[in-house]
């Protein structure tokens, strides 16, 4: 299907669920050995299409208890997560495990600044936006201000909006040629994306809430922030746009999905989706983009450029790439915002790489260099990480440090005996030369993608999140990847028609994230346990209510403990479960052993999550409530509107749609989550 099939099929009932489709789609061309097919060499294709694994494969997934019936695998380990498992289900609210709370802090639309106006969601317009909590939260980061963690910084990505249950009257807008779309509308768009840093504060009663006067509080959006490159492709040519000649400047972020917190407290936002937002209006006779006529024709297709998912493009040059055929390339970046000073202008670091980051989690090798891992958010792409040339030190450890501008980016092949290779990316090695069309370390980060196809990287199912935890291991969600063919299984990517996806653990050799080696397992295969031909794997002990679907983001809590949240989109519907987090044991007898403990409104999705160093309070933020798959919410069944909604959540309130929102997790009577 082409992207104006999927626009028109009844089965996707609003943009976010037909970009999703689209993005299906994958734009690699290098798919001569998937992870599908490592992972079929390594544990044999008829017992991965069966769901079956022999004894040695299935120890190594799940330890010893997998071998053993379960209730003496019970008896043999605790579960390191002490709370009472939350029943699975969908309806119009959030769930929360007995003995908790879940607080709503902060809703699309709260003012978030001392001369905010209270939001009018029937008067909406930029000005206020721009003062006001932005909309689809998906990532949070915390950064503390005090000694005992009671005040600090809230940091919030904005991924991307929903005109048709956000603005009155005016429908989903990408099938008709965004007609009801005006300058005004897309201004206030603009400013809803982006970022919020704001001052919380938590009060005797554990409680916490914004303190709106800070002077800390803020937006960060594609409107009207102003922003810097750095690293190797900073003032390139190919980064060179009429508004900056210089090409070491940039207005703003876009589809700021998942990020990480630095280890000196800086916030890094991830730029995932960045094609859907450029625009053409030269069109081939089937109606499709033409990029023909560019002189990065080949650079553009691979990275879906452009993708027409918003009208930004008609009222700004800057989104029209007949005007700024540059501008997508300031944009897939990693972009470091000082959430301690509002003045300092956040950099996009290119020495990480341009691609659909999901996220860029952090963590500090042996010898004191900083690890970024980050996921290519596509079907049939990459997993990567950066390794900094110098290591953390009290004069480099700060916002802007050279640490994110000299270093390494290396990009992962899955070998079928277990053990994983990171491949530098690194122009002038191997085939990152101007024979093949690279002449400069520019070039091989501009282009990230295309430089991985031919060092021969594994392709895999959608890596999104990539949490590293203690003693080198990092964990990669791989959440679906309906494309794959049966003849693209491999070791590392199990399943045809995969909709569930699954977790792969890594071992970084000597216990050390910078090492260039490694060797990986599947943690879990996601989907119903119960149903043979989904070929899920858990540990034995997994109850009907732990088993879950497409892992996206994951956190590491403060005990070094696993957890999951889920984006399924609109094919909850294949589960019945509403989208929520999830802990998963990685070690002992119950390696590979799930339990629910939060849950979505319906159409939501679970992002974040992220603890307080306490342990104490866990920050989550439900994106795009009311929205995806509500063709299958059982008794209203049909697509949402703002008129019209499949619920109102957090409100309730009859004049008011659903609203994005952060949530806090508390224990009631205080103490550690799940302790």
């Amino acid at each position: 299907m082409d992207r104006k099939q999927i626009i028109n099929d009844p089965d996707y009932g609003n943009k976010a669920e037909a970009f999703e489709a689209f993005d299906d789609i994958p734009t690699n061309p290098n798919l001569s050995r998937t992870i599908g097919d490592v992972i079929n060499a390594r544990y044999g294709r008829r017992d991965v299409l069966r769901g079956v694994l022999g004894v040695t494969a299935t120890t190594a997934l799940f330890g010893t208890s997998a071998m053993i019936a379960p209730k003496q695998a019970a008896a043999a380990s605790a579960s390191r997560y002490n709370f009472d498992e939350l029943t699975w289900g969908n309806d119009e609210t959030h769930h929360i495990a007995e003995g908790y709370n879940a607080d709503v802090l902060l809703r699309w639309g709260d003012p978030i600044t001392a001369d905010a106006p209270e939001f009018d969601v029937m008067n909406q317009t930029v000005d206020a936006q721009l003062k006001q909590f932005g909309y689809n939260n998906d990532y949070v980061g915390f950064t503390s201000l005090n000694e005992d963690g009671t005040r600090g910084l809230l940091c919030v990505n904005h991924e991307y909006t929903n005109e048709e249950v956000m603005f009155p009257g005016l429908g989903r807008q990408d099938r008709d040629g965004f007609k009801g779309m005006t300058k005004d509308i897309v201004d206030i768009e603009m400013a809803a994306h982006g970022g919020t840093v704001v001052e919380i504060a938590q009060g005797a009663d554990g409680k916490w809430s914004l303190v709106k006067d800070s002077a800390y509080n803020r937006r960060i959006t594609p409107y009207n922030t102003e922003m810097v490159l750095d690293g190797p492709a900073a003032g390139h040519d190919r980064m060179k746009t009429n508004d900056d000649p210089t090409g070491l400047s940039v207005i703003g972020t876009i589809n700021n999905c998942a990020g990480g917190m630095t280890p000196w407290g800086t916030y890094l936002m991830a730029e995932e989706n960045f094609h859907g937002y450029f625009w053409t209006d030269v069109r081939d006779s089937d109606d499709k983009a033409d990029v023909s006529a560019h002189s990065d024709a080949a650079s553009k297709k691979r990275y879906g450029v452009p993708g027409g998912w918003y009208a930004w493009g008609k009222y700004y040059d800057r989104w029209n790439i007949d005007k700024e055929p540059n501008m997508p390339n300031k944009y897939g970046w990693v972009v470091e915002v000082d959430p301690r000073n509002p003045d300092a202008k956040p950099i996009k670091h290119t020495a990480l790489g341009r691609f659909r980051h999901e996220g860029a989690e952090t963590t500090v090798s042996k010898d004191g260099h900083l690890v970024v891992y980050s996921g290519d958010d596509n079907r049939f792409d990459y997993q990567y990480k950066y390794v900094s040339g110098g290591t953390i030190k009290d004069e480099t450890a700060v916002f802007g440090s050279s640490l994110f501008s000299d270093g390494t980016l290396y990009v992962a092949r899955f070998d079928e005996d277990g053990t994983v290779e990171w491949m530098p990316l690194v122009y002038g090695q191997g085939p990152l030369t101007a024979e093949n069309g690279f002449n400069s370390q520019a070039d091989v980060l501009i282009d990230t993608r295309l430089a991985a196809d031919l060092l021969g990287a594994t392709p895999m199912d959608r890596p999104e999140d990539a949490q590293p935890g203690p003693n080198g291991t990092a964990y990669l969600m791989l959440t679906n990847n309906t494309r794959r063919k049966p003849d693209q299984v491999n070791a590392a990517n199990p399943r045809p028609e995969s909709s569930f996806g699954h977790i792969i653990e890594i071992k970084e050799d000597n216990q050390d994230h910078a090492s260039t080696k490694g060797t990986w397992s599947i943690l879990v295969k996601c989907g119903d346990p119960a149903i043979a031909e989904v070929g899920a794997q858990w540990n034995p002990e997994t109850s009907e209510n732990g088993w879950f679907g497409s892992p996206d983001n994951a956190a590491m809590d403060a005990d070094g403990r696993l957890w999951i949240s889920t984006d399924q989109g609109s094919g909850w519907g294949k589960t019945g479960k509403s989208d929520g987090l999830y802990s998963l044991e990685t070690e002992g007898d119950l390696r590979g052993h799930s339990k629910l403990f939060f849950r979505c409104p319906v159409g939501g999705e679970l992002c974040g999550p992220y603890f307080h160093d306490s342990g104490e309070t866990l920050f989550l933020a439900v994106q795009h409530p009311g929205t995806d798959g509500t063709k299958d919410f059982k008794g209203f069944e049909r697509n949402s509107t703002f008129e019209d909604p499949a619920t109102r959540w957090p409100d309730f309130d009859a004049a008011m749609p659903p609203r994005p929102s952060v949530v806090v997790v508390t224990k009631r009577g205080g103490g550690k989550i799940a302790i």
